[in-house]
């Protein structure tokens, strides 16, 4: 287990669901913390608008993600996964489903797992449509059967996460990222990307594109890039105004920092962040105030009403806004 944290931090693999914390520092963490009962979490609650990254890794791969918690479980001594899916993917639940009973069957989960003294089950918890699930600690109280709300951190989940027991929570991307790690090993993903941010990162590509849709590229790809190279470039013509990435959450990046390469640290040097990968491109054509308004209508329906900055906050803002429109 030590080993495997160890090859884990080497690799430099940081969290995909747009945080960035290093995923090895998080498992030494958890392997650290001493419980007889410990969880493994998969946070597949995509709900940004425009994000399905998870979605195709769902779908097209479950054993992928899998086979990456079962090894997270063996690092860090958990004995139990879920994989919290988000409500509007029956596709990926059934897929899902089938792999996990495959699994069983093979003797790849379940108990000793492949003739060893390690035993790990994977369970499927399917979210009802809540964007604050996606949230880690919102996450876990829905797991829990409780309305999904989130709470102060500390505690951070590492220390006492599922029922009071030390859990690991990590996106569904982060845990697609770990078999290929132990499998060509952490020096081999670590010379992909930037010093900082290693490996690649997946982008759901949607807007004034003349080619929309997923890719995967190493991470300190430019903005200027994705367009030229994997768009084809605007549509009709037109030029860049600005890039929304992470979803709704993110950030809006003006067409003055398509140079900057899209990791982690430049990112926040810049004042941006780089988010869990949706990337949504406008033209001149797009209103910076309408866009705004459809953000803010969307977080005012969606919060959970806990915190008087969202629920009070984001209607002002949106009243502000209609007065300006």
């Amino acid at each position: 287990p030590e080993q495997v944290c160890e090859e884990i931090s080497r690799s430099g693999l940081r969290g995909r669901g747009g945080g960035g914390f290093p995923t090895g520092l998080k498992w030494t963490l958890l392997h650290k913390v001493s419980d007889e009962v410990k969880f493994i979490v998969a946070n597949g609650d995509e709900g940004d608008p425009g994000a399905y990254m998870d979605r195709t890794i769902m779908e097209a791969d479950p054993h992928r993600i899998l086979e990456g918690m079962a090894i997270a479980g063996y690092a860090t001594g958990a004995r139990q996964g879920y994989l919290y899916v988000r409500g509007e993917y029956p596709i990926a639940v059934l897929r899902l489903e089938k792999a996990i009973r495959a699994a069983n069957r093979k003797g790849i989960l379940g108990k000793q797992v492949m003739g060893s003294n390690f035993s790990f089950e994977a369970e499927i918890r399917i979210g009802a449509g809540a964007f604050v699930c996606g949230e880690e600690t919102a996450l876990m109280y829905s797991i829990e059967g409780n309305r999904g709300m989130p709470r102060i951190r500390p505690p951070y989940p590492t220390d006492s996460g599922l029922w009071g027991h030390p859990t690991l929570i990590n996106n569904v991307e982060t845990f697609a990222n770990i078999a290929p790690i132990i499998e060509n090993g952490a020096d081999w993903f670590a010379g992909i990307g930037t010093e900082k941010s290693k490996g690649t990162k997946v982008f759901a590509r949607t807007g004034n594109l003349k080619n929309t849709g997923l890719i995967e590229v190493p991470m300190g790809i430019t903005l200027r890039e994705v367009i030229a190279i994997y768009g084809k470039g605007m549509r009709r013509s037109g030029t860049l105004k600005l890039a929304q990435t992470g979803g709704s959450s993110g950030s809006i990046v003006p067409a003055s920092l398509q140079d900057t390469p899209m990791d982690f640290d430049s990112f926040s040097r810049a004042g941006v962040s780089l988010g869990s990968g949706a990337l949504l491109i406008c033209n001149e054509d797009t209103c910076v105030v309408d866009l705004a308004k459809v953000l803010l209508n969307f977080f005012m329906s969606e919060s959970c009403g806990k915190c008087t900055p969202c629920r009070v906050g984001n209607k002002r803002d949106h009243q502000i806004l209609t007065s300006i429109s």
